[in-house]
């Protein structure tokens, strides 16, 4: 095995752990449910299998959903951002996706960041509308994207930067 593949091994059975012993059981004035998981499919490397990043994606997703008992609603928002992932890449980093010379777990700029809130709230909207499934709950779903996609960008940048490699 490569040490690409361990290292998103790792990644994966680490997140999902921090997710569901520690942050599944947040929910701060019940709107804000911080899902650093996601960092797991953002962090994917970009010249990588997709449909490596597909099941792996659906794994990650079946599994919260195993553990939050939602009946399929993480599965489908993680393959969704999974799919959507590399039209989010063209969008934020443009021609240099294009040349395949991105790597996010360096520091962050404004291409990084855009890449990060644009894949937040993808995941965080299908989510939520999936989980209230009503349109009359647009409201509380768009609040609910909103306050969540904060502190998700917010943990995920401390995240980021906390498994930064270190560079001499």
């Amino acid at each position: 095995m490569n040490s690409a593949l361990l290292v998103n091994i790792f990644r994966f059975i680490m997140l999902l752990a921090i997710q569901i012993v520690i942050f599944n059981n947040m929910n701060f004035l019940g709107y804000i449910s911080p899902f650093p998981y996601l960092l797991y499919i953002i962090l994917y490397p970009v010249n990588s299998n997709r449909s490596g990043l597909l099941i792996s994606s659906f794994l990650l997703g079946i599994t919260m959903d195993m553990f939050c008992n939602s009946g399929g609603i993480h599965a489908t928002a993680c393959v969704i951002l999974a799919y959507y992932r590399p039209y989010i890449f063209k969008f934020a980093f443009g021609l240099s996706y294009e040349y395949q010379t991105i790597k996010l777990n360096e520091s962050l700029t404004p291409e990084r960041f855009s890449f990060i809130l644009v894949s937040v709230i993808l995941h965080h909207i299908i989510l939520f509308t999936l989980e209230a499934f009503q349109f009359k709950f647009i409201w509380d779903i768009l609040l609910r994207t909103l306050f969540s996609s904060i502190f998700t960008i917010i943990i995920s940048i401390i995240i980021i930067y906390i498994i930064k490699p270190n560079r001499r």
